[in-house]
């Protein structure tokens, strides 16, 4: 009998029962008995949080997030940053990271697109794999996510994601496909939404069918946090795990279940053993000590992230400006400038150990002396957050009634509650507060206050009730979408006069996450007279360097954006900026496109995304030259948002309509789209500059095994025609003619990102097998290869295609599912 069985057949029904929710928020309970130690997960892609709250908490080393990744196109960065974060999760003591999220960038508006790769299904899946390598290969399980169908943030804790079973096939599925055959993750995470009328996380054509029957899966498949809805049908379905504990569906329900024949012995032992499985992976299963979270900023990790940023950055448009003469004098303009804008919002999210703004980077490269600065205008979602300190008082009461159960000090007026609170006094479901702090303003005039919420509040400026989150308190997108939308109070403030700030706020029912949380914010818009002073900032310098874009409050878990439009006054400020220095360098930090109708009027933009806690120092290194900006776009960029494949004026194709969203588009999904409809993007997939010039030459094609197997062996050259050192992405995509079934023009099917030294070529092979010719039928329920005439094409974006070869198929390959 091997180990795993005779632990099971160790284990009393209450154990078995006991392995398959957690026990607390964020681990799974021991096993004293038979020696299993606890299971402790924690919240990635980017970094690994620990057990602390989004805010605060120890602190973790900050990593690009999932587009920028995508756009790097480099297995083996995303292989090293794996191996990274494998020590970052030791480091908190955690055994399992909740990461890589390989969702489909499906809608330009997506507020979650920054968290993952691509809009393609292979990049993503690729990508995946190496991260997943990266981490397992270091003994830290990988959970990868959201199974599936999860591409917009509204609703999607209920909606239902209509989706037909061949687009689900070539595009949904098809990233975890890939990772689960190249890597075997050991977790595997479903997602909130409904899949054409189940929840995932109860649908057995999903997880038992699909991914442990056709694909062998041998890892847990875990709910997202409160994304488990039942009992039976989900035990049944094949979940093995519930999260968070305490338990709501497993527990007494299940045991009971399992008496009554409603869930069978075989399929309890099932779910035991697959959790027992990860255990003993994990090495929960030999004597250990639970380290103590710590705070491990190691040199290595910094170094890794910096370089990691700039093979990340694109480079859009560059009219020679770039490299910056470092001898010039260089106006840093931009609400992005001074503020690090390390990472998007949600559970991505963390407190890194440090975060390097634009203006911190240009200064360490070029010294404060050449440059110049001036915000111009804002580009906030909220209210600036209050800085304290604030005293909180707790009261284990939703009245304030009573002397408090615990008080404390906050460093400002933002809050995230989940679990227990105060050393486990307080359950974050159900409690009141009283916050109080000071605040001195620094200008005359009006300014706006501004609370949201996860639970009722109020905000009071000397006595006087200013902002009111509590008497018609209404759901909105913030905190998940368990948080109304902002609150906004107008007041007259004094420069120099300080103003008592008091914050009360109590829990309510949640809807579908249990969380409670605040935060409140304050300021003085900016006008006409703050993007004039920018412009003489501007006109004084030989170059600008433009840091605009969004932020974690815009690209964020649990809201999708209203539109693609730079928030705020920002484009009035490039106008106005370009206008008087043609010299200017716009540089992008978004989790997605935008529209830039100011795009000929700039001599460069440069997309940096978020890139993490070294933000700075990336996009410094690449606007000087010391390193090249190495990313290519991983999703197309396209002139307006109406050109995006989801805008429709049927809103149930975009962002739902009646409890539905229906995948109209189909596979036709990205570069898809715009390859269909012959739409010219801003931007293609696939594309970016570099600071040399490279060519791709003497396409062969091997294809006597074509008719036979389906296989064919490609090889091309690239050279650097430039004159300095630098990289690209060889990309080649197949397309199929006169298909039997609508088929996009083409699509990716390989890359490999090549560096190379001025005049040097390097000679690449790429392998094809039949899946890269194949199509998903329905009627077949197989992947089939059709007769007819197939195209390869060869080049560096999904629009720079130089090099193209005619192979033709005389018969059908069909190729089972298992």
């Amino acid at each position: 009998m091997n180990q795993l069985a005779s632990l099971l057949t160790a284990m009393t029904q209450d154990e078995k029962v006991s392995l398959l929710s957690g026990e607390d928020f964020w681990s799974v309970g021991p096993v004293t008995r038979l020696g299993l130690n606890r299971l402790k997960v924690t919240d990635g892609p980017n970094g690994a949080r620990g057990s602390g709250s989004l805010i605060g908490g120890v602190t973790s080393a900050c990593f690009p997030s999932g587009i920028a990744l995508g756009a790097s196109w480099d297995t083996d960065l995303v292989r090293e940053i794996g191996g990274a974060l494998a020590e970052e999760t030791k480091s908190k003591g955690a055994h399992m990271l909740l990461a890589p999220t390989v969702n489909i960038h499906r809608s330009v508006t997506n507020g979650r697109n920054f968290e993952c790769y691509s809009e393609d299904p292979l990049l993503s899946g690729l990508l995946a794999a190496a991260y997943i390598d990266g981490l397992q290969n270091n003994g830290i399980g990988a959970t990868i996510k959201h199974f599936a169908g999860n591409e917009s943030e509204i609703e999607r804790t209920t909606v239902s994601s209509e989706i037909d079973e061949r687009t689900l096939r070539e595009i949904y599925l098809l990233p975890f496909e890939i990772a689960v055959k190249a890597s075997k993750p050991w977790g595997l995470m479903t997602s909130y939404n409904r899949l054409n009328g189940i929840f995932t996380s109860d649908h057995q054509w999903l997880i038992t069918t699909v991914l442990r029957g056709e694909w062998k899966y041998d890892g847990i498949v875990m709910s997202d946090w409160f994304g488990s809805h039942s009992t039976v049908e989900s035990v049944n379905a094949g979940l093995d795990l519930e999260m968070p504990g305490p338990t709501r569906d497993r527990g007494q329900k299940l045991l009971s279940a399992v008496l009554a024949g409603h869930v069978s012995q075989q399929t309890l032992d099932d779910r035991a053993s697959a959790m027992l499985n990860l255990i003993v992976r994990t090495g929960l299963h030999q004597p250990s000590l639970e380290p103590n979270e710590r705070a491990d900023d190691r040199p290595e990790h910094r170094a890794l992230i910096r370089r990691a940023g700039a093979e990340s950055a694109v480079l859009l448009k560059n009219t020679g400006i770039l490299p910056l003469n470092r001898e010039r004098k260089i106006a840093v303009i931009g609400p992005n400038a001074r503020t690090a804008q390390i990472m998007g919002g949600g559970s991505a999210q963390l407190d890194a150990h440090y975060r390097i703004s634009p203006w911190d980077g240009l200064v360490s490269a070029l010294g404060e002396e050449h440059l110049g600065y001036a915000t111009g205008c804002t580009n906030h979602r909220f209210e600036p957050v209050l800085r304290g300190p604030f005293e909180i008082e707790f009261f284990s009461n939703d009245t304030f009634s009573g002397e408090p159960t615990h008080v404390e000090t906050m460093m400002d007026a933002r809050a995230f509650w989940i679990g227990r609170i105060a050393d486990d006094k307080i359950d974050a479901l159900s409690f009141s507060a009283r916050m109080k702090g000071l605040y001195t303003a620094e200008l005359d005039g009006e300014h706006r206050v501004g609370i949201y919420s996860a639970g009722l509040s109020k905000v009071y400026l000397d006595g006087q009730l200013v902002s009111d989150a509590w008497t018609n308190w209404k759901k909105g997108r913030t905190f998940f979408e368990e948080g109304c939308d902002e609150s906004i109070g107008l007041v007259q403030l004094e420069a120099g006069r300080q103003y008592e700030v008091m914050i009360e706020f109590k829990t309510k029912p949640y809807a579908s996450i249990g969380l409670s949380g605040l935060a409140c914010g304050i300021s003085k818009p900016l006008g006409d007279e703050d993007i004039q002073h920018a412009v003489g900032v501007a006109a004084s310098a030989d170059a600008v360097v433009l840091c605009v874009g969004r932020n974690g409050e815009w690209d964020t878990e649990g809201s999708d954006l209203a539109s693609i439009e730079l928030p705020g006054r920002q484009n009035d400020l490039i106008d106005a900026i370009s206008s008087v220095n043609p010299n200017t360098i716009v540089v992008l930090q978004t989790g997605g496109p935008v529209e830039m109708p100011w795009i000929d009027k700039v001599g460069a933009v440069l997309q940096a995304w978020y890139p993490g806690q070294e933000a700075g120092n990336s996009i410094a290194d690449v606007l000087i030259g010391l390193r090249e900006p190495g990313g290519r776009l991983p999703q197309t960029f396209p002139m307006r948002w109406a050109d995006n494949p989801t805008h429709s004026q049927d809103l149930e194709i975009y962002p739902g309509l009646g409890g539905r969203v229906r995948y109209e588009e189909g596979v036709f999904v990205g570069y898809r789209h715009y390859d269909r409809h012959d739409i010219t993007p801003l931007y293609p997939f696939g594309f970016g500059l570099g600071y040399t010039t490279f060519a791709v030459a003497d396409l062969e094609v091997d294809d006597e095994r074509f008719e036979r197997d389906g296989v064919v062996v490609v090889r091309t050259t690239v050279q650097n025609t430039g004159n300095r050192a630098g990289g690209t992405v060889v990309q080649l995509y197949v397309g199929q003619s006169h298909a039997s079934v609508s088929r996009p023009p083409k699509e990716l099917k390989a890359f490999r990102k090549v560096t190379a030294t001025p005049n040097e070529s390097v000679a690449l092979e790429f392998n094809l097998d039949p899946r890269s010719f194949a199509y998903f039928s329905t009627a077949e329920e197989k992947w089939v290869v059709d007769c007819g005439t197939f195209t390869i094409s060869v080049g560096q974006s999904s629009i720079d295609l130089p090099l193209s070869y005619e192979l033709t198929r005389k018969s059908i390959i069909e190729i089972p599912l298992t």
